[in-house]
């Protein structure tokens, strides 16, 4: 066979492999759009596209996309973190036990209780990284540790309630501005719409869409593989549609939610870090072939030691979140998380044996997380069978990774 034609051979291929990669996102995209169509239609008055529902699944559920973001990570690299739910308890004690009792300010205490949480990580990568101990004892015993640690600090006892500002974190709104009131007056009977949600609604669907069809451009300028332009086109065109109808359902309530531009931006920030930077790449490699990464030069005890470092932080962050949104510290705050959070992964393509994972789709699974829990709960399903349900799904999502590899 001619170098021609062993060329041809593997660039079609690789147009192969990039079509099916694109099928899998299509079909976790569609299955999230299946459970939200499946739960509209058994729900009584379709309670579960409601904007006030749509609102509080958006608030319950950010504590997982926040750690999922991290969780994706650690898994990338090839580890796992058992640890995260006790140390969202335990942050938020902190937090509690400062606002109430120390009677700090609140933005003093948040710093703080990043700072704590981004060194219990990081005491963790150290043991993982450095001390070559398995990640899974290693974050095992952090569970327990800050699990009492939390119990012992509040005594069985709510710490709250918090100042207002700090609640907004996690149950703030950003509405329509005072100063803007002749714009609802002009627009008569829109004027009842939050607009400046729909507005940043619909910018970020043509941003997203903008960036997207340019990365597609200069991928086929620069002769690279890029996905067929009609898959392209159909993604976003979904995509389009589901963040406009979100931003519209929440126009309809009380306007965009604090933490949802919280967790925008840190979805843009780590989608930008796994796919543009070197740092990014490097991880992947690590988790594909770690021995191939440190011949080649990848300082691969210092990579792990900073993604376990940022688990913390983003647990801190969660901790925070929940804190706020409860208005209280409380003995039992971050119990099961970690479930949620790495089946959220697994939901969302991650691989459990490292190397494969997307941000995207860890969001996605997420959500899809976050619409079961709470269409589950909707319907009245008491909360053992939503624990087997949850079960099943994450160990059919397994299930898929498995079989995937072993068609190589």
């Amino acid at each position: 066979m001619t170098a021609p034609a062993l060329n041809t051979s593997a660039t079609r291929e690789m147009r192969s492999e990039l079509l099916k990669d694109s099928l899998r996102d299509y079909g976790l995209l569609f299955s999230l759009l299946l459970i939200v169509a499946f739960f509209y239609v058994i729900t009584e008055n379709h309670v579960s596209v409601a904007p006030v529902n749509i609102t509080n699944l958006v608030m319950q559920n950010s504590y997982v996309v926040i750690m999922a973001l991290g969780m994706l990570l650690v898994i990338v690299v090839g580890h796992i973190d058992l640890s995260v739910g006790s140390i969202v308890g335990f942050v938020g004690a902190v937090a509690g036990s400062l606002i109430v009792y120390q009677k700090m300010p609140y933005p003093l205490v948040i710093v703080i209780s990043l700072a704590i949480g981004a060194a219990i990580g990081a005491a963790q990568g150290v043991l993982v990284a450095y001390g070559r101990m398995p990640s899974f004892i290693v974050t095992l015993g952090g569970m327990l540790i800050f699990r009492g640690l939390t119990g012992s600090m509040l005594l069985g006892q709510f710490v709250g309630p918090f100042p207002r500002g700090f609640q907004d974190i996690a149950s703030g709104f950003i509405s329509n501005a005072t100063e803007f009131a002749w714009i609802d007056k002009a627009l008569g009977a829109w004027g009842h719409l939050k607009w400046v949600s729909l507005i940043v609604g619909v910018a970020g669907a043509v941003v997203m869409f903008a960036m997207s069809l340019r990365r597609w451009t200069r991928a086929r300028a620069g002769n690279m593989d890029a996905e067929p332009l009609l898959l392209l086109l159909g993604k976003n065109i979904v995509f389009a549609v589901i963040i406009i109808a979100v931003a519209y359902n929440l126009a309809l309530y009380k306007g965009l939610p604090v933490i949802l531009v919280i967790m925008g931006a840190l979805t843009l920030f780590y989608g930008f870090v796994t796919t543009r930077t070197v740092v990014g790449r490097r991880i992947y490699a690590i988790g594909g072939n770690s021995l191939a990464a440190r011949l080649s030069g990848v300082k691969t005890e210092r990579l792990i030691f900073l993604t376990f470092a940022n688990m913390g932080l983003l647990a801190g962050l969660a901790g925070l979140v929940v804190a706020a949104r409860l208005n209280s510290s409380t003995p039992s705050a971050g119990n099961s998380f970690e479930l949620d959070v790495i089946a959220a992964c697994f939901i969302g393509g991650v691989s459990a044996s490292g190397g494969v994972g997307k941000v995207m789709n860890v969001v996605i699974g997420a959500l899809f997380m976050g619409v079961m829990n709470n269409g589950m709960s909707l319907i009245g399903l008491g909360i053992f069978w939503q624990q087997v349900v949850k079960g099943l799904v994450l160990l059919a999502a397994v299930g898929i990774d498995v079989y995937q590899k072993s068609k190589g």
